[in-house]
């Protein structure tokens, strides 16, 4: 594809060198042509199919034009977003892979059910046992599944409270830690690490990189910590997934700080669900509408977005106030508003005028 792609290229180069060999008065002819073409064509056309060779031309040669002249075109910037968007997922999809375990007998799935409604204090590795008493064996994965699918809770509910409770009751002494990656234009993967204190919704953005170690997460938390350090006596737990990032050392950094740390079960994200909730409006707000150069390009764009967060953006939980701003005192409904662009434009700000 790429030695198709300098083809193509060498034979537009061609062209536009025997343009030089034409008069001016030839060349604004054929312009005035094309673009009358082209507005025909327009007409008749919703949507203009485009190879990859195709995008690839225009998406170079629309930096040549002047600025007025590019809203003119049926490439917008939204369209080469989209195409970002369509590159990266054709990079991080693979092939499918063959069909797995058959499914769970019907009479199977039914004698489970039975067994949770007639025993509720069973857990689902109790009822796995009885089956394979019956001489049904089946795994206790299969039985977790088949519960969890009917709304079912696969364990009696212990004492203590639930995730919900816990994490209202606790809010103003947890810590929510969480990795999440980035593509850049150039299909590159970059990860970036951010902490959230539940009870103030405020954001710390840690660091980021494009080869995420073990080591690498410990300077984070480090970090953290010195960022903290007026606040630590009031913080007692910290929340994280099983990533193989946060290792040993990685927990031993918060526990000489008489701080807990908190495992979240597999594959539940609603478990840390405030961190979570924070990555996937930053996709959608910011990093959804930006193509990422590199990694210096992606701190920025988050470091920008991190002070919004935290100094602007309301929040229902603190009654419509950012982390680190107050609700303003009412002011006059007829006081002027002015817009501030963040990023190009990408967010806007709006405060009002003394």
């Amino acid at each position: 594809m790429a030695l198709r792609l300098l083809y193509l290229t060498f034979l537009k180069a061609l062209g536009w060198m025997a343009l030089l060999t034409r008069s001016e008065a030839s060349k604004n002819a054929e312009i005035l042509v094309l673009r009358h073409q082209l507005a025909v064509l327009r007409r008749q056309v919703d949507r203009p199919k485009l190879s990859w060779a195709d995008r690839a031309l225009i998406a170079g040669l629309v930096r040549l034009l002047p600025k007025g002249l590019r809203g003119q075109l049926f490439v917008t910037p939204g369209t080469l977003l989209r195409w970002h968007a369509d590159l990266v997922k054709r990079r991080w999809t693979y092939k499918r892979r063959g069909p797995g375990r058959p499914p769970t007998r019907l009479t199977v799935r039914e004698l489970v059910l039975r067994m949770a409604d007639e025993n509720p204090h069973w857990g689902y590795r109790r009822i796995a046992g009885e089956l394979v008493g019956l001489g049904r064996p089946v795994g206790a994965s299969t039985v977790w599944a088949i519960l969890k699918k009917a709304g079912i809770d696969p364990a009696p509910r212990r004492s203590g409270p639930t995730w919900a409770e816990f994490l209202r009751s606790q809010a103003s002494g947890i810590l929510a830690v969480d990795l999440f990656h980035v593509d850049t234009v150039l299909l590159r993967r970059l990860y970036c690490m951010v902490v959230m204190e539940i009870s103030t919704r405020r954001v710390h953005l840690l660091g980021v990189t494009a080869h995420p170690t073990g080591s690498w997460a410990v300077q984070q938390a480090r970090d953290l910590l010195m960022a903290l350090e007026d606040r630590l006596d009031q913080v007692k737990y910290l929340i994280r997934d099983g990533d193989a990032k946060f290792t040993d050392t990685f927990d031993a950094v918060f526990a000489s700080e008489a701080i807990q740390v908190l495992l979240t079960p597999v594959q539940a994200p609603r478990a840390n669900a405030y961190i979570e909730r924070w990555i996937r409006g930053c996709r959608r707000e910011i990093l959804d509408r930006t193509l990422i150069v590199n990694e210096r390009h992606l701190g920025h764009v988050l470091a920008a977005y991190e002070k919004h967060f935290n100094t602007h953006r309301p929040h229902r939980a603190l009654g419509q106030a950012a982390p680190l701003r107050p609700v303003p005192d009412p002011v006059d409904p007829d006081g002027k508003v002015i817009r501030r662009e963040l990023l190009g434009g990408v967010i806007h700000e709006y405060t009002q005028v003394a």
